[in-house]
C-alpha cells in the first residue's frame, strides 16, 4: 500500500473504492463504493472488512480514495500547517483541527486494519477533500462518495480539481509528509481530490 499519483486519477487505471470515513460506537457512518455500483452506508467495523475483503481479492490495482487528512504539513518552526487547500471563502477546515483530527485517527485504524490483513494486490492511496457543505445542507454519506467518484470519472456535470502532492502546502507549511508516519507506516503523499459537497 502506497501513496498515488495523478497520472492514474481516471477511470481506467485499476478497481475504484470510495470512502467517506465514519467512526460512530453504533451508527452507519461511513460511506462506501465500488467502481458503477450503488453507495452504502456501513459502521466503521463493517467499513473495515469491506476493505479487506477487496483488498484480497481480484489481481488488479486497486485504487482507494480516503475522505480524510492523509498528509499532515508543519511550519518551519514544527508547528501544525494548514494545508493549500483547507482553507477558503466558506472558512477552513484544517487537518489538524476539531474533525480533521477524528477521522485522521479513523483512517490510521482503518489502514492499519488492511496493512495486517497483508493485501494480495497493489492499493494505490489517494485522498479526497469534500468540503465546505452549504450550511442548510445535511452531509450525505453516498452523495460524498458520489461526489469524489465523479472528479475521478471526469463527469462535466461535476467540478472538482486534483491537488498534486507538490502543491498541498500551504502558505505557512515548509514540509508535508504522510499522515501515518508517526504510526511507524509511511505510506508516502498522494495526491488529493477535490470534489464539490453532495
Amino acid at each position: 500500500m502506497f501513496a498515488g499519483e495523478a497520472h492514474q486519477i481516471h477511470k481506467d487505471s485499476g478497481e475504484w473504492v470510495f470512502v467517506d470515513i465514519g467512526f460512530s460506537r453504533e451508527g452507519k457512518t461511513g460511506g462506501f463504493l465500488i467502481g458503477e455500483q450503488q453507495p452504502v452506508r456501513l459502521t466503521f467495523s463493517d467499513l473495515q472488512q469491506q476493505l479487506i475483503r477487496v483488498s484480497r481479492e481480484n489481481t488488479g490495482p486497486l485504487n482507494l480514495v480516503l475522505e480524510a487528512p492523509l498528509s499532515v504539513a508543519f511550519s518551519a518552526r514544527g508547528n501544525p500547517a494548514g494545508r493549500s487547500f483547507e482553507k477558503s471563502d466558506q472558512g477552513h477546515r484544517y487537518w489538524y483541527a476539531g474533525l480533521g483530527c477524528q477521522v485522521t485517527v479513523a483512517a490510521t485504524y482503518l489502514l492499519r486494519a488492511v496493512l495486517a490483513a497483508q493485501p494480495t494486490r497493489e492499493v494505490r492511496l489517494f485522498e479526497a477533500f469534500v468540503s465546505f457543505k452549504p450550511k442548510d445542507k445535511s452531509s450525505s454519506h453516498e452523495g460524498d462518495v458520489k461526489a469524489m467518484r465523479a472528479v475521478v470519472w471526469r463527469s462535466a456535470a461535476e467540478p472538482g480539481d486534483v491537488i498534486h502532492p507538490h502543491e498541498i502546502p500551504g502558505p505557512y507549511a515548509s514540509s508535508v509528509q504522510s499522515a501515518f508516519a508517526v504510526c511507524g507506516f509511511d505510506l508516502g503523499v498522494p495526491p488529493v481530490i477535490v470534489a464539490s459537497a453532495a
